[in-house]
């Protein structure tokens, strides 16, 4: 199991170019990811981004890439020569109108702008290889280190977790226990109420009947059922070694109702109780589990 927040940094050299790759991550309902690198290396975006998937199943995630290169195949330094002429042939125009003695020196004229260029050379099949090589070794780094910062984080929310489902589930036990008493605590209040009202004169076909209409209307055995189904169901959930987080999702909203129909149907103080304290045990549940993958 993953948390969907994590960092990691990878950092190759090789090939007289280096590479430092960092991914972070926050949690997000879809897998949202951007890449930013250079813009020479646009052209290894999608292969990039198709390693990076392979792990990253959902989350908001950022990846940058910085790039470094100290190799003569990536870059050629030019001189712009019609550039140069022009301002030669004005230097000797200024010496000749104004009668200037100095000498137009190199260090002078490497001054002008745009007068020597950088430009990236024409990839050749070997260097966008060599390139790749690089980048895909600080990338896989990377993204090692940041799957294992995940899985430790996840690892502690499911222990966090399976804590809470194990009050829960001795919750619903107690409500388990606690229902069958409540039609007879019924039966009873309104067997007193009534002799109270005939005074003794009790119609006990009428209690019988209005008791079996409460027991009917009051029962939660379907309600308690599912809820032990849905805590076996995550706890199965969270030993899965696939992306989680939507299926725990659905499993909470399910708790969640079934814990609020069993609360408005009880009608007892005790079992109301109980299902406060559930559905804060739940609610704590949902927050975790919107930072699994």
């Amino acid at each position: 199991m993953r948390s969907m927040t994590g960092y990691g940094r990878g950092e190759a050299l090789l090939y007289d170019r280096r590479f430092i790759v960092e991914i972070k991550s926050v949690n997000h309902r879809y897998n949202d990811m951007t890449i930013k690198m250079p813009r020479p290396l646009l052209a290894y975006e999608d292969r990039l981004k198709k390693l990076l998937v392979s792990e990253i199943f959902r989350g908001k995630t950022d990846v940058y890439i910085n790039f470094e290169s100290f190799s003569s195949d990536d870059i050629q330094v030019a001189l712009n020569k019609p550039l140069a002429d022009g301002y030669i042939e004005v230097l000797n125009e200024l010496k000749s109108k104004y009668g200037i003695e100095d000498k137009i020196s190199l260090s002078l004229v490497a001054r002008f702008p745009d007068l020597i260029t950088v430009e990236k050379k024409t990839a050749s099949d070997k260097n966008n290889d060599e390139i790749w090589e690089c980048l895909e070794i600080a990338a896989r780094q990377a993204l090692a280190a940041f799957t294992a910062m995940r899985c430790t984080e996840g690892e502690a929310l499911k222990a966090n977790i399976i804590e809470k489902l194990n009050v829960i589930e001795d919750a619903v036990k107690r409500v388990e226990q606690r229902a069958p008493q409540v039609a007879k605590d019924y039966r009873q209040r309104l067997t007193e109420r009534l002799m109270e009202i005939q005074e003794l004169n009790v119609d006990e076909t009428r209690i019988v009947t209005e008791a079996a209409i409460f027991a009917d209307k009051a029962c939660i055995d379907e309600e308690i059922t599912r809820m032990f189904s849905h805590i076996a169901q995550m706890r199965s959930i969270l030993g899965e070694a696939i992306p989680i987080g939507r299926k725990l999702d659905f499993l909470v909203q399910e708790m969640n109702r079934e814990v609020n129909t069993m609360g408005s149907k009880s009608n007892d103080l005790e079992i109301t109780g109980i299902i406060v304290d559930t559905k804060s045990e739940i609610e704590k549940i949902r927050e975790q589990i919107q930072n699994i993958e």
